[in-house]
């Protein structure tokens, strides 16, 4: 098991998640957040079911960044209950991880 983690966020709109992918990256919480486009979600929300087109974050970084990852994302989001889900990595190629820790400013 790494202590890496990849971390799932969906927004309301391609500028919401340029705008929370962009702080995310800047601010070396994340190493890459990558935008996928076009994601229908249905879910329940307040006794209702919803149909909503949404972008997703795959945000890539560490365990011991999320608690801070987590509060820029909810100081952004316009959600009132966003979509915050953090996913080990269990292995992966040690070039890339390598790289996870040098863009969040783990080995500077």
């Amino acid at each position: 098991m790494t202590d890496k983690i990849i971390v799932l966020a969906a927004c309301g709109s391609a500028e919401e998640a340029e705008i929370v992918a962009r702080a995310l990256v800047e601010n070396r919480l994340a190493a890459c957040a990558s935008i996928v486009p076009g994601v229908r979600s249905i879910y329940r929300w307040q006794g209702a079911i919803e149909d909503a087109q949404e972008w997703l974050l795959i945000v890539k970084t560490t365990r011991e960044l999320f608690e801070r990852l987590q509060a820029e994302v909810r100081r952004l989001h316009s959600y009132e209950l966003p979509e915050i889900l953090a996913i080990q990595v269990a292995a992966g190629f040690e070039e890339y991880l390598n790289w996870i820790d040098e863009s969040t400013g783990r080995l500077q």
